[in-house]
């Protein structure tokens, strides 16, 4: 088995989140390609989305704006890896999407890092403040969403804040800023690849 499929594994069985229970890991082959120049890692699985169809942003609003933002800037889905800083869907008492916990974020981390290491990118994408900050515990950064659509050094590779794609973030990040963002985003790959 090769060291990313044995991770997979390791996630499918994982039971370290008591309020994951019953949850689908959303962690495979379908989050992109491994290694991949760009890994975008947003909180975690949606509950209309990932967490139905095992593909992280898809299925739901949030997917699609993400791939429509990519395609703007003419980047394809399936050439980057795409994944979370929690593995699972975490829900409210209602059944609605809640924010990862502290320790739900802490129990991921560990395979935040390794995903880190086999998808080996040039550029991490976190995509909002829970994934940034996510990042940041593992390699410190001192980031905010401040520095959205900037490119930072961190940890031998580049550090590119994103806003989450959900179109409820638009009145934070208008979607004309958003596309501008991703923009840059495509900009900062193409120079990574003619680099020396």
């Amino acid at each position: 088995m090769n060291p990313f499929a044995a991770l997979c594994a390791e996630v499918a069985a994982c039971t370290r989140c008591p309020r994951m229970a019953g949850r689908r890991r959303v962690l495979s082959d379908a989050c992109g390609p491994v290694p991949a120049p760009l890994m975008l890692v947003g909180e975690a699985p949606g509950r209309n989305g990932a967490d139905r169809t095992g593909v992280p942003f898809s299925g739901d609003l949030s997917g699609r704006a993400l791939t429509a933002l990519l395609e703007g800037a003419g980047l394809s889905r399936e050439s980057v890896f795409v994944t979370n800083a929690v593995l699972c869907n975490p829900r409210d008492d209602r059944g609605r999407n809640a924010r990862p916990s502290r320790d739900e974020l802490k129990n991921c981390s560990g395979f935040l890092a390794r995903q880190l290491a086999r998808v080996d990118p040039a550029v991490v994408a976190p995509l909002g403040a829970v994934a940034l900050a996510a990042l940041g515990r593992l390699h410190p950064h001192g980031r905010t969403l401040a520095d959205a659509g900037r490119p930072h050094p961190w940890h031998g590779r580049v550090l590119f804040p994103l806003y989450h794609p959900s179109p409820r973030v638009r009145a934070r990040r208008p979607l004309a800023m958003q596309r501008r963002d991703f923009a840059r985003l495509a900009a900062l790959l193409a120079a990574e690849r003619a680099a020396p």
